[in-house]
């Protein structure tokens, strides 16, 4: 058991720190979570344990590090601990991860409709439409290969969408 004598210089220990230590210890803490009123709560909790273990007669010799050190463990279980609360709070918002494909296969078809309709555009949308969507080429890389700038590119690309939707919501027996 921790004498009265003792007890009272242990505060002092502590007090000094908190006094030399706390702000180097909020900045740190508000830089890994990005939360003002979180990194207070952990730079707290990262005293009160010091308290704690200097009261069960745990030895200090460097109270920065050891400081520094007992707040990085509080903020990787801050870390463990805000996954587990993001993903509680998504299924409260309604989120429900669903384990059936069918959302994606009508993307992927839709997808395989759009392209094979590209091809019954005019030639000069052919091209940019094929370079932009099917090779994923930027406009600056397709104004090298085609010679002609940027903006008219983006201006066929556009066009080219406009026709590639009336085609893609017409009746198929029109294309």
């Amino acid at each position: 058991m921790v004498t009265l004598k003792q007890k009272t210089r242990l505060q002092t220990i502590l007090t000094l720190a908190h006094h030399d230590h706390e702000k180097g210890l909020n900045a740190r803490a508000f830089f890994k979570v990005q939360n003002y009123a979180v990194s207070e709560d952990l730079v707290q909790d990262t005293f009160l344990k010091t308290w704690k273990y200097l009261i069960k007669g745990g030895k200090i010799h460097i109270m920065k590090a050891f400081l520094y050190h007992v707040l990085n463990n509080l903020i990787v279980d801050q870390y463990r601990k805000h996954k587990t609360t993001s993903l509680d709070m998504l299924l409260e918002k309604g989120f429900e991860p669903s384990i059936d494909g069918f959302d994606r296969l009508f993307n992927i078809l839709d997808g395989e409709k759009a392209i094979l309709l590209i091809k019954c555009l005019p030639k000069k949308y052919q091209k940019v439409m094929t370079m932009r969507y099917i090779k994923d080429l930027s406009l600056k890389e397709i104004s090298i290969i085609t010679g002609q700038s940027k903006s008219t590119i983006a201006v066929q690309i556009h066009r080219g969408l406009e026709k590639l939707k009336i085609l893609y919501d017409a009746p198929e027996k029109q294309y």
